[in-house]
This record gives C-alpha cells, structure tokens and sequence, in this order.
C-alpha cells in the first residue's frame, strides 16, 4: 500500500521538483537533483521503478513547458527535430524494454568519458556555442540529427542521466548552434524520450499520483522560469552552467563508479 505524505514531505517534493525543473530547463541535468532527491524523500520501501515513474512525469512536465517556451521564441530546426523526436521516442521505449538483458556495467565508465572530453572541450573553445547559425541544415546534417535522435533516445531508455545536456553538446559541436537554440532544440527531443518513459511506467501503474503531481506542478513552474531566465542570460549563461553541470555529473558518475568498484 502506498503511504500518504505529511505536509513536510510534500513541501520537500515541491521544492525538490522546483529546483530539477529550474536546473534542467537552464541548462540541463535536472534529473541529477531530482533522482536523488527522491530517493531521499519517498519513503524507504519505495521500489525504484515507482521512483523513475514518479520523477518521468514530473520531468516530462517541465520539459513540456520549458519546450513551449523555448520553442515560442527561438526558432528551431523543427524539420530535422520532429522526425529525430520521434525516433527517440521508440528508441527510448525499447531501451526501457531491453535495459534488463543488457549488460549495462560498461556504460557509466564510457559515459564518464564522454562527459570529461565534453567538459574540457566547451571549457576550451570559448567561442563554442556563442555564435548564432544562419545556414540551413545540409543533408548530411539532417541524417546524422536522425541517428542521433535514436541513439540518445536509446541511451535515455537504458540508462538516462544527462541525456538533455548530452543533446545540447551535440547541436553545438556538430551543428553548429548557439548554446540558447541548442538547448531549445534539447527540449524538443528530450520531451519525446520523457513521454515513450512514461508509456512504459503509466501501464505498469509505477506513477503514484498523489506523489507525482505535486512535484510536476513544482517542476513545470521551475521550468518555467529557468527557460525565460536562460533566454534573458542568453548563450553565454547557459555556456557557464553547462560546464557546471558537466562537473556535477562527472563527479556523480565517479563516485557511483568508485562506490561500485569498492563494494
């Protein structure tokens, strides 16, 4: 049976839920506050599958309204974006199928690597992202955005910490975006691989409601506000808390690795 809140604990998941949606919609890597917040929060016999379904929707509810509000001001690529979203929606639906015949121990160090190698080069190339594209998108361009809407929607599936941010590095480095339509485009993409999360959890009854809409309320007026925070900081802010963010998920993804290794 699941349990009821005090009032306490409701306003610890209002103000878990605001901060990961402020966070995720300025600059990515909400789920880093959010999970575990919950973890903490939620009581202790709470299985982790009804803690995923409880933070997708809450997730799913702040990207929506960060995704309306980016996409309100900032144009976007969307003839690239919709069908990329789409295959990371299946892909991402799979990967929440298939997570459990696959041996996953490898992907926390290949991602750790990757996020260092992200982190160095944005930190380094100072005009990274800065700049605003005026191009149209080349074929080339528009098959590798598809392949990579799989890939990152089947990573979100499996695994899922940092998929946002790891969207917005490639608009930037392979796109050539500017880190505020970049991070826009994230949005689009990122909403997707939310919602085929949440086709898996709300079936499977792993949403408990009166936990979960709470903290979306909380989340989507975070993402509110983080978007149009990032839209007046522009490129340059969302730049400074990406680099940040990168180095709370490398430290999160090394201590995770150490704890494993040391068990």
């Amino acid at each position: 049976m699941v349990e009821w809140f005090s009032d306490a604990h409701i306003w610890r998941l209002l103000i878990i839920g605001f901060s990961a949606g402020l966070m995720d919609a300025a600059v990515g890597g909400g789920g880093l506050l959010q999970i575990p917040g919950l973890f903490n929060a939620l009581p202790k016999h709470t299985i982790v599958p009804i803690v995923m379904g409880v933070n997708k929707f809450a997730s799913a509810s702040g990207t929506l309204v960060a995704a309306v509000q980016y996409t309100r001001r900032i144009p976007v690529p969307w003839a690239m974006l919709l069908p990329a979203a789409v295959l990371a929606f299946v892909f991402s639906y799979l990967g929440s199928h298939i997570v459990v015949y696959l041996p996953t121990a490898w992907m926390k160090p290949s991602i750790l690597v990757i996020l260092i190698v992200m982190a160095v080069y944005t930190f380094l190339k100072k005009d990274l992202g800065q700049v605003q594209r005026r191009s149209h998108l080349s074929r080339r361009e528009y098959v590798f955005g598809l392949f990579m809407g799989a890939l990152i929607g089947l990573y979100d599936g499996i695994l899922g910490p940092g998929t946002g941010s790891l969207l917005a590095f490639v608009f930037v480095r392979f796109f050539a975006f500017d880190f505020i339509t970049a991070t826009a485009s994230s949005k689009v993409i990122n909403l997707t691989t939310n919602l085929a999360a949440l086709a898996f959890f709300i079936p499977n009854q792993y949403v408990v409601w009166h936990w979960a809409i709470p903290l979306a309320a909380a989340n989507l007026t975070g993402g509110l506000i983080g978007s149009r925070l990032a839209m007046i900081g522009g490129s340059e802010l969302i730049r400074k808390g990406f680099i940040i963010v990168l180095c709370i998920m490398i430290c999160s993804f090394g201590r995770d690795l150490l704890i494993s290794y040391f068990k």
